[in-house]
């Protein structure tokens, strides 16, 4: 059978740049994870002035600046929170002090872009709501397998539109790769520091399921850890699933584990499917080992046919100049920031509630 290639279902137009030069400036700071690149390259590819980088370790700011050499290095993070110039704090922190960091960031006037999992506890969750609701700043996510992936805005896109009717399931599968241990931070294998599967890379997972439904709350109905891989490293999880009643009515499913193997050419076979009432999508975001396309395939299936659409390219990343316009105008078109906090308080009930696998012998 012949399949479309989608092209009745055109994206929305390209994002562009939302503001001049200076008028959004916003620092860097933290650099424990990778991620703080793609939420810098987000940003500025937004139109925001990157100004300022600090990092505790003076070669990994240093590395930053040979990547954006705009960027000048400050002496310490007071510097950076103090210029009044800038506007909003990126920062990729270790997650157990991406919560205290925020909220010096937010008492010190400016708005905060954190990594994801943006906290790893109810107590800093409590902490985050309320310095928000003292300051009146933004605590802002870098859910970066919705908002910073293409087939997953072009995924949202055809949901408004009702491409599919309504949500009824979504499921979203996480692999992702360990690589070599011993490359890994001490912090990586320490759950007081990462939080647990769930509550780190599980989050991704349950902000798409909330945002792809449209909901604004959830249930835990079942969920599990385990350690099955790495006997050595015994705080880490390297899989996690959970089970979720959505409050559109909608239900979702989440799987992340580090068993990507080694053979796949990228570091994790990533993809989400949601189930409509007149159709369903699928995501292979980041490789489609059935053809040699690459990412960003979205395969639509409803009344009319069969359809592969290559979002790669074609609708871009609005986020972040939805975010740049909310520091701006304090508005909340980007992501509000009860959905933020919803989708990591998701996360955190899960881990809690989790069944411990590892070992089981039946």
């Amino acid at each position: 059978m012949a399949v479309s290639e989608g092209a009745d279902y055109a994206p929305d137009s390209m994002p562009k740049p939302v503001v001049e030069p200076g008028e959004l400036v916003f620092a860097a700071m933290h650099l424990d994870h990778g991620h703080i690149g793609g939420m810098t390259q987000g940003l500025l590819d937004a139109g925001g002035t990157l100004k300022w980088v600090y990092d505790t370790q003076p070669e990994r700011a240093a590395a930053f600046q040979e990547k954006f050499p705009q960027v000048r290095i400050a002496s310490s993070e007071e510097e950076v929170l103090a210029d009044p110039e800038v506007h909003l704090v990126a920062a990729a922190a270790v997650p157990v002090d991406r919560a205290p960091l925020g909220i010096r960031v937010m008492e010190a006037g400016k708005d905060y872009f954190t990594d994801k999992t943006p906290l790893i506890s109810r107590e800093q969750l409590a902490e985050a709501k309320a310095a928000v609701e003292r300051t009146g700043r933004k605590y802002a996510v870098y859910y970066s397998e919705r908002i910073h992936v293409e087939a997953a805005v072009l995924a949202g896109q055809l949901i408004e539109r009702g491409a599919i009717g309504k949500v009824l399931q979504v499921q979203g599968m996480g692999p992702h790769r360990m690589g070599d241990p011993s490359t890994r931070p001490d912090w990586f294998f320490e759950r007081a520091s990462y939080g647990g599967i769930l509550t780190d890379i599980g989050s991704h997972n349950f902000e798409q399921m909330l945002a792809f439904t449209g909901s604004e709350d959830a249930e835990i109905l079942s969920s599990s850890i385990g350690n099955f891989g790495n006997p050595e490293h015994p705080e880490l999880d390297d899989y996690g699933d959970a089970h979720i009643a959505l409050s559109s009515g909608a239900t979702g499913f989440v799987r992340v584990d580090w068993f990507t193997p080694a053979g796949l050419r990228t570091w994790g076979d990533g993809r989400t499917f949601i189930l409509g009432t007149e159709g369903y999508l699928e995501l292979r975001k980041y490789i489609d080992v059935t053809t040699d396309n690459g990412g960003g395939q979205v395969i639509l299936v409803d009344g009319e046919g069969e359809h592969r659409i290559n979002a790669t390219g074609e609708v871009g990343y609005p986020f972040f100049g939805q975010l740049i316009l909310d520091v701006l105008h304090r508005t909340e078109d980007a992501m509000t920031q009860e959905h933020a906090f919803k989708a990591v308080e998701l996360a955190l009930i899960a881990q809690e509630q989790a069944r411990e696998l590892t070992g089981r012998t039946a």
